[in-house]
């Protein structure tokens, strides 16, 4: 009787062995890359539940979720011969399970390598200041490169970002003198355009003035209003030149 009882545990337990060997879960970001006998079936399986021929079928599951690969920090000699250490993050995922298991080892550490490789390329061809100024072009080229390389693979890359650029000390310390000196510039340029337009405005002031010579007394004696507010103890008249030239008239000097 114990004997028996033996068996059947013994039959119980390869049936449940025999039950999970069989029957697979793929979860909804799950696709499982099916090998029969070593060779490859032409759909993968999943999401869901499916089943399997136990010691014939081999399955290779593949996650089909966006990765986040961040690409370790790169020496770099751009093309205006600067020395910048720079890292960037790219985003892919697998769009053909297939093409990922059979067509490379390793389909992460190849994507971290060609990230590698190209960002030293395109930063190479650039020069200090398209590289701080172009960020976003110089992503576009950085994901079409990488996505081009890596499509055979069945991974497509959707962003590739420039995350931070380390600059020698001494080229900050160039740099922060040119933008100062850019600063001076700019403050000159906009003060001349200000004595530039303030003087063109006194010329055009001055031509409307000259044509009515009431202006000019309304003027003179604004400005005589305004003297007599301040408390001063001495105040100079401004004579107009018609009036000496009126003196000069009825008493000519000798």
């Amino acid at each position: 009787m114990s004997v028996a009882l033996i068996v059947v545990a013994v039959i119980v337990l390869l049936l449940i062995a025999l039950l999970f060997a069989t029957v697979k879960v793929a979860r909804e970001y799950e696709r499982g890359v099916i090998f029969r006998l070593g060779r490859l079936l032409p759909e993968p399986k999943g999401p869901g539940l499916f089943l399997l021929i136990p010691v014939i079928d081999r399955m290779e599951k593949v996650d089909l979720r966006t990765v986040t690969l961040n690409v370790p920090p790169q020496e770099v000699i751009t093309k205006d011969n600067v020395p910048v250490r720079v890292n960037a993050v790219a985003y892919f995922r697998i769009v053909e399970p297939k093409a990922a298991i059979v067509q490379i080892e390793n389909y992460m550490v190849a994507t971290s390598q060609i990230s590698q490789t190209t960002l030293r390329s395109v930063l190479g061809q650039h020069v200090l200041d398209e590289l701080l100024s172009e960020r976003d072009k110089i992503n576009q080229i950085l994901q079409s490169i990488i996505d081009e390389a890596t499509s055979p693979w069945g991974i497509k890359v959707s962003i590739v970002e420039v995350k931070d650029v380390e600059i020698p000390a001494d080229m900050q310390r160039a740099m922060a003198r040119q933008a100062e000196a850019e600063r001076e510039r700019r403050a000159k340029i906009i003060a001349a355009d200000g004595e530039f337009q303030a003087a063109e405005k006194l010329s055009q002031a001055a031509n409307i003035i000259s044509q009515n010579p009431a202006t000019l007394q309304l003027r003179y004696l604004q400005t005589l209003l305004e003297m007599g507010v301040n408390q001063n103890t001495t105040i100079v008249f401004p004579v107009p030149i018609e009036l000496m030239r009126a003196f000069d008239q009825h008493f000519p000097t000798k």
